[in-house]
């Protein structure tokens, strides 16, 4: 019963009808219990269902001058600020094909008149007791996906701090400077994207996976926080048993991510994809490259993708130690490692794209006091 009068107290039906009479009889029996508006056309009956409080109930009549019953109602259906009101025709058409059509356009219910006012309450209260149980609906799926989304963005930017707190560490340790890091991160995005455009890598590509790339490669090196100073830091050449050292950052950066990995307690996580990349991103297509010694398609696609990104930007970026080389002639030396250093299909799309990775580097330059500090050395 309390539901019923809760109903009734906040109801608002709005009753369409040409005849003078028929309002004033819809009127009262209807005032004592709901709120009633009254429109005595179709257009004028459209805009008082756009009026606030929007009704919660129109009552409609279909034999009007103008603009019939059938047309308001398909009007009503087609605003979206209108769609959720339900409309009961209240017609002299008793006929069954009218009834139908009524259905037909979109109403709840159908009653003819002369009306039944116990028939025509029964009906009314009937309907608005369903539109409050739709709209309680509505609302809690709105509400329930907002925190869906609510949530999800809390778990990127949890996502977010955990690979740019990595991707710091790293960066404070290597000798690279964190442009560097920028840099490879646009560098792997812009790839994808022209890869996934051809057609051939569209499975594996796609939007997450993306985006996925995009915030896992500032970890590819992040291994090198376990390399002693003495080589990470080394400003000349290293010798064979340093580089067996330093080869090893690849398998470190794995079994961090790993650890990282464990703690979250689960196999698969966002890290999937910066685990591969860290651990596979030396690896060469013809089988030369290290850790593990894998070819061709047995290297993930994330890590045949950083390789090139990696050492197009290790080519143009000057260090304390070399100049920074030519985009044209790091060009010709990527060209030159197609099929050998590089997947072919990658490397292809990065010659067709290799003014948007001039554009990059010249975007995320680095300066020479970022290079000298690096280093820790002062500034020429």
């Amino acid at each position: 019963m309390a539901a019923s009068q809760s109903i009734a107290e906040q109801a608002t039906i709005l009753v369409v009808d040409d005849t003078p009479e028929n309002l004033q009889v819809m009127n009262g029996l209807l005032k004592d219990l709901y709120h009633v508006r009254l429109a005595n056309n179709g257009e004028r009956g459209l805009k008082a269902a756009l009026q606030e409080p929007k009704p919660d109930l129109i009552l409609l009549d279909i034999m009007m001058p103008g603009m019939d019953g059938y047309e308001v109602c398909r009007r009503l259906l087609e605003d979206e600020a209108t769609r959720a009101i339900p409309v009961i025709f209240l017609t002299a058409k008793a006929r069954v094909e009218d009834e139908q059509m009524g259905f037909d356009v979109g109403c709840v219910d159908y009653i003819t008149k002369p009306i039944s006012p116990p028939i025509v309450m029964a009906r009314v209260k009937i309907h608005l007791a369903l539109k409050a149980a739709a709209d309680f609906l509505r609302d809690k799926n709105a509400y329930l996906e907002a925190e869906v989304q609510r949530r999800t963005r809390e778990v990127r930017a949890v996502q977010d701090a955990t690979i740019m707190a990595m991707g710091s560490l790293a960066e404070t340790r290597d000798n690279e400077t964190g442009n560097h890091l920028r840099r490879t991160q646009h560098y792997i995005q812009a790839l994808a994207l022209k890869l996934r455009a051809t057609g051939r890598f569209r499975d594996v590509l796609n939007d997450a996976m993306i985006e996925t790339l995009h915030k896992s490669a500032p970890l590819h090196d992040i291994g090198k926080v376990g390399i002693p100073d003495a080589i990470l830091l080394k400003p000349g050449k290293l010798t064979p048993e340093e580089f067996e050292v330093m080869k090893t950052h690849t398998t470190l950066g794995r079994d961090a991510i790993l650890a990282a990995e464990k703690l979250l307690g689960v196999e698969e996580t966002f890290l999937r994809v910066a685990r591969e990349i860290a651990c596979s991103h030396q690896e060469k297509w013809d089988g030369s490259g290290y850790p593990q010694g894998l070819a061709g398609e047995a290297i993930p696609v994330a890590a045949r993708l950083m390789a090139l990104a990696d050492v197009y930007d290790a080519l143009i970026s000057a260090r304390v130690y070399k100049p920074a080389m030519p985009h044209e002639k790091a060009v010709q030396i990527i060209r030159e490692g197609r099929g050998k250093h590089f997947d072919p299909a990658i490397t292809d799309a990065f010659l067709e794209i290799q003014d948007e990775f001039r554009a990059i580097a010249e975007r995320f330059v680095d300066t020479a006091h970022e290079v000298a500090a690096k280093a820790r050395i002062a500034p020429a």
